[in-house]
């Protein structure tokens, strides 16, 4: 959001300014009477410090702060003054790549989340102070109150400023990277009441002990990031390689990996299976490798031989990298994506509700690209036209609820085509292309096959 708030929307501002000067009336209308201040001096330094190093979440752009555990611990300790003061110490941070703008934004929305979050921690029956043994279990359900109250705050403000920036309507902002954060928001959080807890004990020493194992879970967070992109990479170079036997499908994978996606999105898939059914767009042809380029690439009519080496591709696919473990529920999409609804897909015949749901989600996905992208034997189709042939093949080729779903989420999001570039001279390119069920494969004496 840094590099976008040097640009920020009218509207934007307005709220960055109210959302300011909210969390500046939390603080300045206080009494500070009673206020331990060599705490709130430690929780202060203890937020900064963790705003410095927030945790990279499994999206690039969803990043969580560890300053989370310091404003929590100062709703127990402090109360709802004390957190507000802690979490206005985000205006100091030592990363250079935080805008004025965004690092005063995140000061008053952390003030205004601390010391709402203190009102509930009070309301709920929360004692503000030293923890002693007595407290527990009595102190966990309001601090449980406090830390869902941080977070909800906090992200719906977050939540605003991004749509505002984005200047996009809430029912087309993607809430994947606000679901993120909520998760590592409330993990982070419960190390509030880890650093509150043994403070009567052992003191501001507790905030360096909870210190170590805080920052072994970032690590943990950033290695499953890693292993992330790792596999995103291993997917890339797969994808590559089949590319690399026709000029024309480069893109294609990608584009049908976004496009499941969006379907998977519109119906509802949760997070991590819409994250899946993005493997599996992105492989679902890899099995063309197993297929002689030759047969590919051929311009006549296919014999059954040829034409049962196409049919063989989902089964290839599935057998290169089946062994690769985190596809999980993406291999039965890889393995099925040709089947059809009425049973005369391939390569088992499935029908209706028997072929996998990230089958049926790929290969409308699948189908829409081909046609509307361009090929040796044809200009692409228009969107409108690739549509109307989903729809026209719902039922029988294609699952009709899926394809309702795609297309309403085209006409809400978009989608975009690949520029009509003719290959380089020489470059040899596919005469026939079994996704596209507007143009049946032509197999040798019995005409054209689906």
């Amino acid at each position: 959001m840094g590099a976008a708030l040097r640009g920020l929307p009218l509207a934007a501002w307005a709220y960055v300014c109210t959302v300011v000067a909210l969390g500046t009336s939390c603080i300045a209308l206080s009494s500070f009477d009673h206020m331990d201040w060599t705490t709130l001096a430690v929780l202060a330094v203890l937020s900064v410090i963790c705003e410095s190093v927030p945790a990279l979440l499994s999206s690039a752009s969803a990043r969580v702060s560890l300053s989370y555990s310091a404003g929590l611990a100062s709703v127990v300790l402090l109360g709802p003054v004390g957190a507000a003061l802690v979490g206005a110490s985000a205006v100091v941070t030592g990363r250079r790549d935080v805008a004025l703008v965004k690092r005063v934004f995140n000061g008053a929305q952390f003030a205004l989340s601390g010391y709402l979050a203190g009102v509930v921690y009070r309301v709920a029956g929360g004692t503000v102070g030293l923890p002693s043994n007595g407290s527990f279990p009595a102190i966990i359900p309001p601090y449980v109150a406090a830390l869902v109250t941080y977070v909800a705050v906090n992200l719906g403000l977050i939540a605003v400023i991004l749509v505002l920036v984005e200047q996009a309507p809430l029912w087309g902002f993607r809430w994947g990277p606000v679901g993120q954060l909520a998760s590592g928001q409330l993990a982070y959080g419960m190390f509030g009441l880890l650093i509150a807890a043994p403070w009567g004990v052992v003191g501001p020493f507790s905030a360096v002990l909870v210190l170590l194992p805080m920052f072994i879970a970032r690590w943990a967070l950033e290695q499953t990031q890693a292993q992330q992109e790792a596999q995103a990479a291993t997917i890339a170079a797969l994808c590559q390689a089949v590319e690399t036997k026709d000029y024309y499908t480069r893109g294609h994978s990608e584009r049908v990996s976004r496009g499941a996606a969006m379907i998977a999105r519109e119906i509802g898939m949760r997070p991590d299976r819409v994250g899946a059914v993005r493997y599996a767009g992105m492989l679902h042809d890899v099995g063309k490798l197993g297929v002689p380029t030759k047969v590919l690439q051929k311009s006549g009519a296919l014999t059954e031989e040829e034409f049962a080496a196409i049919q063989l591709h989902p089964m290839r696919g599935l057998e290169i990298v089946r062994d690769i473990g985190f596809l999980d529920e993406a291999l039965a999409g890889i393995m099925h994506h040709h089947e059809r609804m009425d049973g005369t897909g391939y390569p088992m015949g499935l029908a209706g509700s028997e072929i996998p749901e990230f089958a049926r989600v790929i290969s409308v996905a699948d189908a829409f690209d081909s046609m509307t992208s361009t090929r040796s034997y044809r200009p692409a189709m228009s969107l409108e036209a690739g549509m109307t042939e989903l729809r026209r093949c719902a039922g029988t080729h294609f699952d009709p609820a899926l394809v309702e779903a795609f297309v309403t989420a085209v006409e809400r999001d978009g989608w975009t085509r690949p520029d009509p570039v003719a290959p380089p001279e020489g470059e040899e390119t596919a005469q026939q292309d079994h996704d596209d069920p507007s143009v049946p494969l032509r197999v040798a004496g019995e005409g054209v096959r689906s």
